[in-house]
């Protein structure tokens, strides 16, 4: 299993000194900035698992760098544990409302400080897996491999109609327009009629057999797919 990098962003070379020796003895791969500038590059471009992100930092203080970090969809994923001297419930708050997944206040217990860390990764890895594979009904979508099972048995689907069934199952329920379809499927760039979202969902139906009551007309709105377990 490869090492989980952790980047950890702190103004302190003491503390980097000391969180680096701590998590490299756990196994942890260790990247460091004493800078927010620095912090942001390196997780921008070597992408870890999970940012230790101190909230005093000269120049982009702790907490623009945490509100840059989510706003960004190659880093917003990354979880970010803040620590910082500042003890005050509103620092806590503004941190945790910018997306930060915990918070530990300076001086810290460095066992306390290893467990949280071990801690906010399993629940990461724990959402990963959920967003990887979705189970609903008889279906199973599941995006690493790129297939969609029903009752177990493979869908033999293109590559749009896997995204067109795999764009209605993340959204149960909902009533989806050919357009946000065509968004979904093919990307807001496309130039592709809208009725050809009609050719594919035809073609996915009769590929679902008698499963394909799960795929529903609504008329004049769109096309939706409904949870339903069915008992052949």
């Amino acid at each position: 299993m490869s090492r989980k990098t952790v980047l950890v962003v702190d103004d302190e070379k003491d503390i980097l000194n000391l969180l680096r020796y701590n998590l490299e003895k756990e196994g942890y791969q260790v990247l460091s900035a004493l800078t927010g500038e620095i912090g942001l590059d390196l997780a921008k471009n070597k992408k870890p698992e999970l940012i230790l992100l101190d909230l005093m930092l000269p120049g982009i203080d702790g907490l623009e760098v945490c509100k840059i970090l989510k706003s960004l969809p190659e880093t917003k994923h990354i979880p970010i544990i803040m620590l910082t001297a500042k003890s005050s419930e509103i620092d806590q708050v503004v941190g945790l409302e910018l997306g930060a997944s915990d918070y530990i206040s300076k001086p810290f217990s460095v066992k306390v400080l290893l467990a949280r860390v071990k801690n906010v990764l399993r629940k990461e890895s724990t959402q990963k897996a959920q967003e990887v594979v979705l189970k609903i009904g008889d279906f199973v979508l599941d995006k690493e491999q790129l297939s969609i099972r029903v009752q177990g048995k493979p869908l033999l689907l293109t590559k749009l109609e896997f995204k067109i069934l795999g764009f209605l199952m993340e959204n149960p329920g909902k009533v989806l327009s050919r357009d946000k379809l065509l968004n979904g499927a093919w990307g807001e760039a496309s130039f592709v009629v809208d009725r050809t979202v009609d050719v594919h969902i035809r073609s996915i139906r009769q590929k679902l057999g008698k499963h394909r009551v799960s795929l529903e007309t609504v008329r004049g709105f769109g096309y939706r797919f409904v949870n339903l377990k069915h008992e052949f």
